[in-house]
């Protein structure tokens, strides 16, 4: 198929709901509820037991009303804030912050959180913790040349980002350029959890197949240490559906100069 017949996420806004049914329901089969819910949360759960990521501030940017990973995250950062590009994706989000008619349910992965840490009578609790943790949805255009003016908030102690370079990036050179973006919303000594799929093309949300840049993990790791990031850990792993290959990285940004306590 024509690369060329793909929709761009950031301009043809793929419907909110029909991704969050088909890729993250509670409902799945367990291969592909493995591979997009069970898989990507005990990741970020082990990641941060690792206890070196801490502090008041998150910056999710990730695509879709995605808040399956920011489960164990309520744990370790005081404030969380979602940066997103399409009005349904927030639209959704505020449904079920709020607790509004006809919400999409995340109880599934509140449970599979807990469990993980020994809590699972805790779902409610956990529940309403990421819901109070999340303080803004920030709403905003990925063309836009810097995003630190966007946000009335010091940089972040962490950032995540969730496939968003995957598919608002059009090549190489454009995801470069975005991740530098990023990362000027990171402190220093600030850490990057990013999280992508490596050699996809596309991935499907109804009847349409939407844009996903096709890289390796070579040209991330060279991409972030031009940037002046350390890799502390690398994790590649399969999608038992063969859907796309996915890669959890972990980053720690370190001072291009000056002393790292300034």
């Amino acid at each position: 198929m024509d690369r060329s017949s793909y929709k761009l996420y950031h301009k043809h806004e793929p419907d909110s709901r029909t991704m969050l049914e088909t890729y993250y329901s509670g409902d799945l089969d367990t291969a592909l509820k493995d591979d997009t819910l069970t898989v990507p949360v005990e990741k970020m759960h082990n990641a941060l037991a690792m206890g070196r990521m801490t502090g008041n501030i998150m910056i999710d940017i990730s695509t879709g009303p995605l808040i399956h990973d920011l489960y164990p995250a309520c744990e370790f950062f005081q404030e969380i804030i979602l940066m997103r590009t399409n009005e349904q994706c927030i639209m959704e989000i505020m449904k079920w912050q709020n607790d509004r008619t006809g919400a999409f349910s995340w109880g599934h992965v509140a449970a599979h959180a807990t469990n993980l840490e020994g809590k699972s009578d805790e779902c409610e609790v956990k529940e309403l913790k990421l819901k109070s943790a999340i303080t803004h949805v920030v709403k905003f255009d990925p063309e836009t040349e810097t995003l630190t003016d966007l946000l009335g908030v010091t940089q972040a102690d962490c950032i995540i980002s969730y496939g968003f370079l995957d598919v608002v990036c059009k090549d190489q050179d454009d995801y470069k350029r975005n991740l530098r973006k990023i990362l000027n919303l990171l402190k220093p000594r600030g850490h990057l959890i990013l999280i992508g799929g490596t050699n996809a093309t596309y991935y499907t949300v109804g009847d349409h197949r939407i844009h996903m840049l096709t890289y390796d993990e070579k040209f991330v790791r060279n991409a972030l240490v031009a940037e002046g990031m350390s890799i502390l850990v690398s994790r590649v792993f399969i999608y038992k559906e063969g859907i796309l290959q996915v890669m959890h990285k972990l980053r720690q940004k370190v001072p291009l100069r000056g002393d790292a306590s300034k």
